[in-house]
């Protein structure tokens, strides 16, 4: 007789819990667990942006790979003109050359063809007929010198084509392979210099790297920045009194123009641009404030921080940049 299998009941929770105690633990449990592994990525330790010492220490590593690149690319691009000059005055000399060889073998072919088709010339025939004695065996060797004498016309006209030919295939292969080596180098220094534009772009705003002037950083007007790069582009162009640019400067004519370049207008004038901002002492002083010199004010740069500036000096010194602490100081004044 069949038996009914006893029942199986769930083992009562302990006194004082209920049932579902052990399933919010669980859940507790697992929302804690979570909670935790978030906490742990969001306070793993994150890595510092590099600071704008350690770009620049990029970008200079960068420029040491990228100029020995452009000196190999100047190299092969100035040999490679160099044969194009000497590819092209081979091909100039080989023009007469080539005609007088097609001249003298259409000749060839000329006189080949005739006697194919009408045989001997009347000239020819005449010799055959002339009874003089001694005159047809004259006249023989004469014509049979005639024509060694053609043969070898033929023969150095062809020899000193075909050299001139050898030479230019040689001259062309080398242009070849240097087109291509200054290809590849180029796509190298392309390569290089994007690598450059990405290091330079994480330079904050306020750091620039102007051509002509040392790395300048905490520029923090918008229109100094532009004065500053417009300045710098000026180092090694002439002091011309009362020259505004754009290919020369005096003092005041340098830092008008840098401005200008800004949207800010200044007076051609020192004593006038002394008056045309807000003046600064030397601890506050910041990268485009106006440097002035003398009590009389007859001198004004453009500061770039660290203790220099960039200026039209003097007549027989072009725009540079200087120390500061060279002549002695009025104040800085800040345009922007």
């Amino acid at each position: 007789m069949a038996t009914t299998p006893p029942q199986r009941h769930a083992p009562s929770a302990p006194p004082g819990r209920p049932a579902g105690f052990r399933r919010v633990v669980r859940r507790l449990v697992t929302l804690v667990a979570a909670a935790a592994v978030g906490a742990g990525m969001l306070t793993a330790p994150a890595h510092a942006a590099p600071s704008v010492d350690e770009i620049d220490a990029q970008i200079d590593k960068q420029w040491e790979q990228l100029e020995p690149t452009i000196e190999q690319f100047n190299k092969v691009r100035s040999q490679l003109r160099t044969n194009q000059k000497k590819s092209k005055a081979l091909k100039d000399k080989m023009v007469p050359l080539e005609l007088a060889s097609t001249l003298a073998m259409n000749k060839v072919g000329d006189i080949a063809a005739r006697y194919y088709i009408q045989g001997p010339s009347q000239e020819l025939g005449a010799l055959l007929v002339n009874t003089k004695p001694g005159t047809l065996a004259e006249q023989l060797v004469m014509l049979d010198r005639i024509a060694d004498d053609q043969r070898r016309q033929i023969a150095s006209v062809l020899k000193v084509r075909d050299e001139y030919n050898r030479q230019k295939e040689k001259l062309d292969a080398l242009i070849a392979l240097e087109t291509k080596q200054q290809n590849d180098l180029a796509a190298k220094k392309k390569q290089i210099d994007s690598e450059i534009k990405r290091l330079t772009a994480m330079l904050p705003v306020t750091s620039i790297r102007p051509a002509g002037c040392p790395k300048i950083d905490g520029v923090v007007s918008s229109a100094a920045r532009t004065a500053i790069k417009t300045a710098c582009a000026q180092v090694g162009d002439p002091y011309v009194w009362g020259a505004t640019g754009p290919n020369s400067f005096d003092c005041s004519g340098l830092t008008q123009y840098a401005y200008k370049s800004a949207g800010i207008s200044l007076t051609h004038f020192t004593g006038a641009q002394w008056n045309e901002g807000r003046r600064v002492s030397r601890s506050e002083a910041r990268p485009g404030d106006l440097v002035f010199f003398g009590s009389d004010l007859h001198h004004v740069g453009l500061y770039l921080g660290n203790g220099v500036m960039v200026h039209a000096p003097r007549t027989g010194k072009p725009v540079q940049v200087s120390s500061i602490n060279t002549q002695p100081l009025a104040g800085f004044v800040r345009v922007s």
